[in-house]
């Protein structure tokens, strides 16, 4: 069986669903994907992430942004079948209609793997790394194993896509002491979603502050991301240096006030089905 077989097929979201995303900036989608594809998938996404790890010390040795989970990029490149699953029309016309647009492009994959006795995922906006003018993004976050609740999925705060960029800082330890901080100092709430089953979805919003546990338990929390942005943005501004990373590294080099169309564009309206 093929691991994008029966993925071709439309998600019948509830409409509930899409009115919490809208508001708060995020929310939860069970049984996006099937049981039999996520089986199918994951010992070559597990492959895929041993093989593009950007990190290989030990966890002792790394800093906490390195302790939070072992880190591999568009794991989509190494194999057709992870391809397959991970640029599914399912997958990608659930995030256009929670952001309510068109179409949507893939901004890039990301397999976050978080190890047994891994650390806690700091405070952060991940749309701080992306130079992209709009405020049309979203990541979907799915589990390939079941995750009880003592390993824990992510903390959102509730509604702060609507005030975008908080800060520059990028995720780390300054970054959750600040926010942290704000997050105290507002009052702001948060939410979670869990336990999950695998194939099991969040969706979160570019500015939606979020945070995640650590992994106190001996299970690798398994998890494979995809990054979207509404088809027709232009690139954004380069002025960070995390922006002008991704943009090398997930743009092609385009230049600010360029269409951001170099990317795959992964469902649109006009396509049947």
């Amino acid at each position: 069986m093929s691991a994008g077989e029966g993925l071709d097929g439309a998600y019948g979201l509830e409409r509930a669903t899409i009115e919490s995303f809208r508001l708060l900036g995020h929310a939860v989608v069970r049984g996006l994907a099937t049981p039999s594809s996520v089986a199918t998938v994951k010992p070559l996404i597990d492959e895929a992430t041993e093989a593009r790890r950007w990190d290989r010390r030990p966890l002792e040795q790394r800093d906490t942004y390195g302790r939070a989970f072992v880190q591999a990029a568009n794991v989509h490149q190494h194999h057709r079948d992870i391809a397959d699953f991970v640029l599914s029309k399912r997958f990608a016309k659930v995030a256009a209609e929670l952001m309510g647009v068109p179409g949507v492009r893939l901004y890039h994959d990301q397999a976050l793997y978080k190890e047994p006795g891994g650390g806690f995922t700091p405070w952060h906006q991940d749309q701080v790394y992306w130079p992209l003018e709009t405020d049309d993004t979203v990541t979907m976050w799915m589990p390939l194993v079941r995750v009880p609740a003592e390993v824990g999925g992510m903390d959102f705060v509730d509604e702060t896509w609507t005030r975008r960029n908080l800060s520059d800082l990028v995720i780390g330890d300054s970054s959750h002491a600040h926010f942290e901080d704000m997050i105290r100092q507002n009052d702001w709430s948060t939410s979670t979603y869990g336990p999950f089953e695998p194939g099991d979805a969040t969706f979160h919003r570019g500015w939606t502050l979020h945070s995640a546990p650590a992994n106190e338990t001996d299970q690798m929390r398994s998890v494979i991301t995809v990054i979207y942005y509404a088809d027709g943005t232009k690139i954004g501004a380069d002025d960070h240096p995390a922006r002008q990373l991704d943009l090398a590294l997930w743009l092609g080099g385009a230049k600010p006030g360029e269409l951001a169309d170099r990317n795959p564009l992964l469902w649109h309206e006009s396509w049947s089905g």
